[in-house]
């Protein structure tokens, strides 16, 4: 629906009507916009690719607790009104903490561990994401909560070797190095982990990856997490022109440049606003 007193808001030079911002620390969480604008297809959306913060996961939790506040002041200066935080691992890990004090609505991604387990059957559950998602104290906490029992079905792997092939490109430019390392990286964890029949892909970034994961492993089903988040954002959801504008931060090794251009290569016709940055001291 219409809200009476719209908020409009400029970025990248294109006017945005009562926004819903999504992000995370790269280009991963496009994936995420574009599952949004598929169900709510007259929806404004503010993205956010903070590549300044890549990876998250390499982050202490002090610095992501950082990094997250700064995240989440920043897209509601630049007028967003609602929050969609695309990354399992800040989801998991600080963000209850961050925002109990906060009006604005912010909706969260998580791995979908109930939902596996259902789909799986008798089979087994694998959680991808990266090592600070699946060796948290509070992602076993979450799997205990989530799994009602079942949680010796339910395994985590680290996969930061495959999000780097998304965020440095290979996965556009490099296909077919690409599908070895993804096809290796399957057959190591099914020579490790009997019976497998879902993965979750808890990194916004793995999705990017479906296409070589299910040549990998055509009988194993895979999740998009930010899937199951949809129903979520629909009370926040309201109608407008649908236009979608983004802004990306940048730091040496992952530059803009190397942004847009895997944008272009994608298809992706998108507006983006490049800035320095707005977070409190440095990222690395």
């Amino acid at each position: 629906m219409s809200t009476p007193n719209p908020t409009l808001v400029e970025v990248a030079g294109q006017i945005l009507r009562d926004p819903v911002a999504v992000f995370d620390a790269g280009i991963g969480s496009y994936s995420a916009v574009a599952t949004i604008q598929r169900r709510f297809p007259d929806q404004a959306i503010l993205y956010l690719a903070d590549r300044a913060a890549f990876p998250y996961g390499a982050k202490t939790l002090a610095q992501l607790r950082l990094i997250i506040a700064d995240t989440l002041d920043y897209l509601e200066r630049r007028g967003a009104k609602t929050i969609v935080v695309a990354s399992n691992v800040p989801s998991i890990t600080v963000l209850p903490e961050l925002t109990a004090a906060r009006t604005i609505p912010i909706c969260d991604v998580r791995p979908p561990v109930r939902i596996a387990l259902e789909a799986a059957e008798d089979g087994n559950v694998v959680v991808l994401g990266v090592a600070a998602l699946v060796n948290s104290t509070e992602f076993d906490t979450y799997v205990i909560q989530e799994a009602r029992n079942q949680q010796r079905r339910v395994s985590a792997l680290d996969a930061s070797p495959l999000v780097e092939l998304v965020e440095s490109g290979a996965f556009l430019f490099e296909e077919e190095a690409t599908q070895r390392a993804v096809t290796t990286y399957v057959r190591d964890l099914e020579a490790s982990i009997p019976n497998v029949s879902v993965i979750t892909l808890s990194s916004t970034h793995l999705p990017w990856l479906r296409r070589y994961f299910e040549a990998a492993a055509p009988n194993i089903r895979f999740l998009d997490p930010i899937d199951v988040i949809l129903d979520t954002i629909a009370p926040h959801a309201t109608v407008g022109t649908g236009t979608v504008a983004g802004v990306v931060t940048e730091n040496p090794t992952y530059p803009s440049a190397s942004f847009l251009a895997m944008m272009t290569q994608l298809g992706i016709d998108v507006p983006v606003e490049v800035i320095d940055g707005f977070h409190r001291g440095s990222t690395n």
